[in-house]
């Protein structure tokens, strides 16, 4: 049994949004009673809506990713569930402000049906409304189906596209091809050392025997696919990024945005040592490193390991990378 400092395992998300809410009272308001949040200005005028959303236990995603030049709203699902049709409808109508809304999730199941319904429920009512899934998780389908590919954690520098080219005023065509190129460009590929657990239980979702890691563990906890004997910092780190590197493929001369996330109970310090290993790696494969950033972005409870991102940059998608934001987790000056 995993200990949880909670309260009734039933209220979780309904108290964890209170409490995101009132710290950050000046960036983000909830839409009522609804497990939706918008940030505070929301709906902006003469822009296109972005909305995110997706399960809870990943958090700082995608609550804390609310905000100018961020998301416009989020749609929070219970604990690894994808939230109801209409607190996406919530979020669909509090980001809408008369130019369009675009859906921005993860490449799930219960996310394509429920989002597809709250769609489907927008355009009914008149809104203009496109979806764009991200399916960077390499190791959840091979690339003649990269369709069926899961989304992980390019989401953090996605969402940052997309907030940003929004806000700048990009139409609804442009925003879509934009961010369809920034998803193709990129891959992801984690590795476990230990289980993530459900709050409302305590137990874990699943198990890896002792002196074991797991390549391709998803965040829910489905089975990956490489179960090997645990590895140094360094080999993991090189076993990793060659698995990324050949699915784009990458190639010298390109330029990336990496990333090291943290699954919930890594610490900083291995994720420093990760990060050293990716900077002198991708040296050695002449891939130039535009920005790495590290942290815990898209968490599965208290699963230990990591995983890394590369994604392929140009002269676009670096500019509204490199735009102002602000928002609960992530800021940009």
């Amino acid at each position: 049994m995993v200990k949880k400092l909670i309260n009734n395992p039933d209220n979780i998300v309904n108290e964890l949004i209170e409490g995101f809410v009132l710290i950050n009272a000046s960036i983000v308001k909830r839409i009522g009673n609804s497990n939706a949040v918008a940030r505070i200005d929301a709906p902006v005028k003469g822009k296109v809506g972005i909305v995110i959303g997706g399960g809870a236990g990943h958090e700082p995603l995608f609550l804390e990713y609310i905000g100018e030049g961020m998301a416009d709203a989020e749609a929070h699902g219970q604990i690894f569930a994808a939230p109801a049709p209409d607190i996406v409808m919530d979020a669909i109508r509090a980001a809408d402000g008369g130019r369009g809304v675009i859906l921005l999730y993860n490449n799930y199941a219960g996310d394509v049906l429920n989002f597809g319904i709250a769609q489907d429920m927008a355009r009914e009512e008149g809104i203009e409304i496109e979806t764009v899934l991200i399916n960077d998780e390499i190791s959840s389908a091979p690339l003649e189906r990269m369709e069926d590919r899961r989304g992980t954690t390019s989401d953090h520098v996605i969402i940052k596209i997309a907030g940003a080219a929004s806000s700048a005023g990009l139409d609804m065509p442009s925003l879509v091809t934009l961010l369809r190129k920034a998803i193709f460009n990129s891959r992801s590929l984690g590795v476990s050392l230990s289980a993530c657990s459900l709050p409302q239980t305590g137990l874990a979702t699943f198990t890896l025997e002792e002196g074991k890691m797991e390549f391709g563990m998803g965040l829910h906890g489905e089975a990956g696919v490489k179960n090997v004997d645990f590895m140094s910092a360094d080999e993991t780190t090189k076993t990793i990024l060659d698995y990324i590197i050949a699915d784009l493929p990458y190639i010298s001369g390109d330029e990336v945005i990496a990333m090291v996330n943290g699954y919930g109970s890594t610490t900083r310090m291995e994720m420093f040592i990760v990060a050293r290993k990716i900077y002198s790696y991708l040296a050695e494969k002449k891939i130039n490193i535009y920005s790495l950033e590290m942290g815990e972005f898209c968490t599965s409870q208290e699963m230990a390991g990591i995983s890394i991102t590369l994604i392929k940059i140009d002269a676009e998608i670096k500019k509204y990378y490199d735009a102002k934001a602000v928002s609960p987790f992530y800021k940009k000056l």
